[in-house]
This record gives C-alpha cells, sequence and structure tokens, in this order.
C-alpha cells in the first residue's frame, strides 16, 4: 500500500489525540459494564420532539437533494439575526456560512486563515481537537498556556510574545474545558495583539447560551475587529442538537465568499432537510434555549454545594459551558493517573486535564451530563475517591 500523506499521518502529532479514557468507557460500557460516564459534552435529553418533527416534515416533503452550499437563505438571515441581536454588530446573511456542525467550521476557518507552515496560536488549556484541526490543514498549532492562579483567563503579554510571525489566534470563550468565561479585560487584550500582529481570531462561541456568572461578549463586537474575525457558532449545544451536524461561520462577506468555494469542494453543503430543522429550531426563542440549559445550570450548583463540604478539590470558577474542572494536585496524582484509577476502581469516566494540554496538569473535566439522580451520587464517589488517594 503507498504510504499515507504526512498531513494524515501527522493530524495528531504524538498519536495520542486525547481521548484514550473515553475509548476506554465505551468498550467497558460495550462489555456490559455499568459506567458513569462524564467525558463528552452531550445532553441527556436528546434533540427535542418538535424539532425532530419538522427534520421528518422537511425530508418527506422533498427537501432532500442538494441544498444551497452557503446556505439556505432563510436560515441564513435567521442565524446573522441572531447574532446581531446577541452582539449589538450589524450582520446579513452574506457574513454566514453553513456547515456541518462547529468542528467543520473550525475546519474552515484555519483553512481560510492560514497558509502552509503558518503557526496558529491556540490557549492552552483547549479543546482536545484544535490541534489536530490546526495540523490538518497544514498549519502548525502553538500553545500559548493560560495558568490556573490566573483562573485561566488568557494573558495578553504572553500571546504577545507568542504572535510574531502568527497567523492566527483560537480563542474559546465561554471556554471547554475549563468553564471560564473571558472577561472584558482578557477580550481587549487578546484584540490589542491581533491587531498590532495583524491576526485572524477565530472565536470559537458554542458555548454562548450557557452562562451561569457574567455575561458573555463576542470579540467580533470590540472595536476594529469584525473585518479580522471568524466566529464558530453551532446548535449543537444550545439545541441539544449534537448529531444533526449543523453549526455556522460568521465573518467578513469577501472571507465567506471564499469558505463557499472552499465548501463546494469538500462539503458540498448541509443537507436541507437538517436545515430547515435548524431554522424551526432558532425559531423557538430564548426561552427554549433557557430550558435547555437549565440542567448544567443545575448541576453547577450541586457540584458547588458537594464541593463545599470537603477542602481537598476545588473547582475553577465555573462561569459557563457544560463542565466544571476540578484541581486535583492535592490528592498528588496527575489528572491521567487519576483518571485512570477512577474508572478502574469506580467506573466513572472523566476526562484528564492533560488531555486539554499541559496548562491543565492536574486537572479533571467533569461533564454534567448525567441525569441528576445518576450525577449526584457518581460525584459523591469521586470525591470520596479523591479522599481515599490523599490518605
Amino acid at each position: 500500500m503507498p504510504a499515507p500523506s504526512l498531513r494524515i499521518r501527522n493530524t495528531t502529532g504524538d498519536g495520542d489525540d486525547g481521548w484514550a479514557i473515553l475509548y476506554r468507557a465505551r468498550d467497558m460500557k460495550a462489555a456490559g459494564l455499568p459506567v458513569a460516564d462524564l467525558t463528552i459534552g452531550e445532553h441527556d435529553i436528546g434533540t427535542d420532539a418538535a424539532i425532530l418533527t419538522e427534520m421528518d416534515r422537511a425530508a418527506r416533503s422533498g427537501h432532500t437533494g442538494y441544498a444551497s452550499v452557503p446556505g439556505i437563505s432563510a436560515l441564513r438571515d435567521s442565524v446573522a439575526a441572531r447574532i446581531t441581536s446577541q452582539t449589538g454588530v450589524t450582520t446579513t446573511r452574506d457574513n454566514i456560512l453553513i456547515t456541518p456542525g462547529g468542528q467543520a467550521a473550525l475546519f474552515a476557518a484555519h483553512h481560510a486563515a492560514c497558509n502552509d507552515g503558518d503557526r496558529a496560536l491556540m490557549i492552552d488549556p483547549y479543546y482536545a481537537t484544535y490541534p489536530g484541526t490546526i495540523r490538518a490543514v497544514g498549519a502548525v498549532p502553538v500553545a500559548v498556556a493560560s495558568r490556573a492562579e490566573d483562573g485561566f483567563q488568557p494573558d495578553a503579554t504572553a500571546l504577545a510574545a507568542a504572535a510574531p510571525g502568527a497567523a492566527s489566534l483560537l480563542i474559546n470563550s465561554p471556554n471547554n474545558p475549563t468553564g471560564v468565561v473571558y472577561g472584558d479585560a482578557t477580550l481587549a487584550g487578546i484584540a490589542q495583539v491581533a491587531h498590532d500582529h495583524d491576526l485572524w481570531v477565530i472565536s470559537d462561541e458554542v458555548y454562548d447560551t450557557q452562562i451561569w456568572s457574567g455575561t458573555h461578549q463576542s470579540i467580533r463586537a470590540l472595536p476594529g475587529m469584525s473585518d479580522r474575525t471568524l466566529v464558530v457558532g453551532s446548535l449543537s449545544k444550545s439545541h441539544a442538537m449534537t448529531g444533526s451536524r449543523i453549526g455556522w461561520l460568521c465573518g467578513p462577506p469577501e472571507m465567506i465568499g471564499h469558505l463557499t468555494n472552499l465548501a463546494t469542494n469538500t462539503t458540498y453543503g448541509v443537507p436541507g432537510y437538517i436545515q430547515d430543522a435548524a431554522l424551526y429550531a432558532l425559531s423557538m426563542g430564548k426561552a427554549f434555549e433557557a430550558q435547555v440549559a437549565a440542567p448544567f445550570r443545575r448541576r453547577r450548583e450541586m457540584v458547588l454545594d458537594m464541593l463545599a463540604g470537603q477542602n481537598l478539590i476545588r473547582a475553577i470558577p465555573p462561569d459557563g459551558a457544560m463542565y466544571v474542572m476540578l484541581d486535583i494536585r492535592a490528592t498528588g496524582l496527575s489528572g491521567d493517573a487519576f483518571a485512570s484509577a477512577l474508572l478502574d476502581a469506580e467506573n466513572i469516566a472523566v476526562m484528564p486535564g492533560e488531555s486539554f494540554g499541559q496548562a491543565a496538569a492536574g486537572h479533571l473535566r467533569v461533564a454534567l451530563t448525567l441525569p441528576d439522580d445518576q450525577f449526584r451520587p457518581a460525584f459523591a464517589r469521586l470525591l470520596a475517591f479523591a479522599a481515599r488517594q490523599a490518605a
């Protein structure tokens, strides 16, 4: 067999894409073992029946052929109106490309921003697919560490030191894995670095409906940023439509035109009946989005209450998203060692912080994704396990 390309072989860098615990937990579940899976950001409620009914209606009415590659006009208009309302930045369909989920949007954005061999900056901790996405377009991922001591808010001085010669900067707020929401000063610092070093900013905002403390601001709304920012959005988290693979990129019209050409030669768009369902989902309004987010807000409070009863493990302030990042360094274990031992001893699967970069070493990411009556006892067992390790 001819050799695979270097690019495809090197997508995961050292060969570990950070999901080993997840795969092992799934193998255990397939073997019939009861596993409390707190690894992945998958809603326990599933997609709302009304959205699925609209998807079925659209498919049966014949919207199963090729759809417009940049997205059907009505959906692009709806996404643009949503962004205008949320950010105050006038946005039209010409700013919007509909994509097969947020991951495809991340891939397309880096294709648009980076040439082969370009340095592409990202904040550490980072979502596990970020380095591979950057490598897959031929760019070089450069992790810029944020610090637990600073609440994992990115530091503009560190970004500026890494920025010379870079083409892009990938940010994520609300943040996966930390749950941190970037503050005004953080965003202003990032914007200044982008201006000073002529960077594209790729802003992953798929958790923008899951804000527990403070407010979410899109960096695209800052002065001078709309022409150098590509915003990744998705209905996966806001509307519990993870498997529907429906998202978007928002950016300058000229760049969206280039990205439409890329989509024509890669995905060839998104199925029309899924776009119709997405349009219906957006029409359900903010009350529905709050309903989808409510279980994670409730479990966040549950976690904070349970942590208050001990002094071994602490949470990074979970201001947004469907996860809590736990600092478990007081147990004496790394995140990798703790997560592996927890799965073996308690059949509880969590993601080690090291899956998201070295800045999160000694931490765990816990997804708030089991029903309350399963989540509470699983988290109690996690705390008891931690206490035994420390002892």
